[in-house]
């Protein structure tokens, strides 16, 4: 028989689901049993799987303990996790793979160090475990993109378990990407807005079954969304190199043809006024960021309950 929820579970654990029949039962036979032992919630998303999946899922609901939503048909990663942060009712949500990779004894430890510091987010650090050597690659590559147009201080941006103040991760959903870049972008968004971000190390086993669904398009992806967020964020970060490179670039062509006494180079022109328009719209895009962050958090206001307004 299931343990009984306390009055007021503290975390719920959010399962993506794409395609997973084969490894699935596995994961739900510790998963459940522990998350009940512990009063947690558990939010089961089925984003649209097209194999066995949903039956599975289905055999194993259980309100308010668990719960399953199926969407009709598949939306991405990020939209399944969206989708389960919504679903979530309690101070702290946290979100696992559904391959299995994932130690459940882990979350343990992410909302014990969430509850001793107060911080707003818990990223489970890999390490150098997450992958072989091609998806460890692309992950520096990605950390180092992200490095030279946001701050950051988290190594492993796109890890799986991730540990969020709800209400906090629930603000920011409108803003984040249905894809596999959601992971990244998420914990881009609560750095750039200076909540408190933690990194704890969690292990990682070998999947039993099926296979991964990251290939080299997610990645590039994934870069295309950390530029997009560096726009909402901080557009200066990316016009104002490209206004200065510009603007260099023309002094240096046009100064030695004007010593020279050859006149204007029209090239020389051309690249200093395109390094204006660059500054120019730069400051535009500041302005219109300022402008949407303000209705963000106008439309989503905040009230987690721990003294921290976003």
């Amino acid at each position: 028989m299931m343990d009984r929820l306390p009055e007021k579970s503290l975390l719920t654990a959010i399962v993506p689901v794409y395609n997973e029949a084969e490894s699935l039962p596995s994961l739900l036979a510790d998963l459940v049993p522990f998350c009940a032992a512990q009063g947690w919630k558990l939010v089961l998303v089925d984003d649209g799987s097209t194999d066995a999946s949903a039956g599975i899922l289905k055999a194993h609901e259980n309100p308010p303990q668990v719960r399953v939503v199926r969407h009709k048909l598949n939306r991405g990663y990020g939209g399944a996790v969206k989708t389960g942060l919504l679903q979530a009712d309690t101070p702290y949500a946290v979100t696992i793979d559904a391959d299995g990779q994932h130690n459940i004894g882990d979350v343990q430890a992410l909302l014990d160090l969430a509850l001793e510091t107060d911080a707003d987010l818990v990223v489970g650090n890999r390490g150098k475990q997450a992958g072989g050597f091609y998806r460890s690659l692309g992950k520096r590559l990605i950390r180092a993109f992200a490095g030279l147009l946001l701050p950051i201080h988290v190594s492993d941006l796109n890890s799986g378990c991730k540990l969020y103040a709800t209400r906090l991760a629930q603000k920011y959903l409108p803003i984040c990407p249905d894809s596999m870049a959601f992971s990244d972008v998420i914990t881009l968004t609560f750095i750039k807005k200076r909540h408190l971000v933690l990194e704890h190390p969690i292990t990682i086993k070998k999947r039993l079954a099926g296979r991964s669904t990251i290939t080299t398009f997610t990645a590039f992806q994934t870069i295309l969304e950390i530029i997009n967020i560096a726009m909402l964020f901080n557009p200066l970060r990316i016009f104002l190199p490209i206004s200065a490179l510009c603007f260099t670039f023309g002094l240096g062509w046009g100064i030695p043809i004007m010593l020279r006494g050859r006149g204007v180079s029209v090239g020389a022109m051309l690249a200093i006024v395109t390094g204006l328009l660059f500054f120019f719209i730069g400051l535009i895009a500041e302005q219109l960021s300022a402008t949407r962050m303000a209705m963000l958090d106008l439309n989503n206001p905040v009230s987690s309950g721990k003294g921290d307004e976003a």
